[in-house]
């Protein structure tokens, strides 16, 4: 039996100490956001944070993450939208979307660690998430202007 807490509700799973976090999410709580991509660790589709940092949750056990606050795109803007949120809208980023949830949460953890990213910082930080679609111009104009919006750049 392990204690999460998701989205700032707490919950006791049953579950064995090697099942990943993107199961647990995805099955036992019915949170769908965080996809499953690669199951590697390599395309980023499936990431949240754990205690405010981006981690891919296909490959966080249970074991080591028991006990931490896990953030999920559900509760990234405390019931609005997050200014990155906004920036993706703006610069219409998404096309298919299905690895939009994973860059949000990355891009948001980039920006909380670094406020005013440049290209450079943005591309490093970003590479590990994939997608297919090739928005990757779009996602670095979008980290920007959500930058401006924090008050970074």
């Amino acid at each position: 039996m392990f204690d999460i807490t998701v989205n700032g509700v707490k919950h006791q799973v049953d579950v064995v100490p090697e099942m990943p976090l993107l199961w647990v999410l995805r099955d036992e709580l019915g949170i769908t956001s965080p996809k499953y991509g690669c199951g590697i660790a390599q395309c980023g589709a499936c990431t949240v944070q754990v205690d405010g940092a981006a981690v891919r949750s296909c490959q966080a056990r249970m074991a080591d993450i028991a006990g931490k606050a896990i953030i999920t795109i559900e509760a990234v803007g405390n019931g609005k939208l997050h200014p990155v949120q906004e920036a993706w809208i703006e610069h219409q980023v998404p096309q298919c979307g299905y690895c939009q949830t994973g860059q949000i949460m990355q891009a948001i953890s980039l920006l909380k660690s670094n406020p005013k990213p440049t290209d450079e910082d943005i591309n490093e930080v970003m590479s590990g998430n994939l997608c297919r679609c090739g928005t990757y111009e779009r996602i670095r104009a979008a980290i920007h202007t959500a930058a401006e919006k924090i008050g970074g750049n």
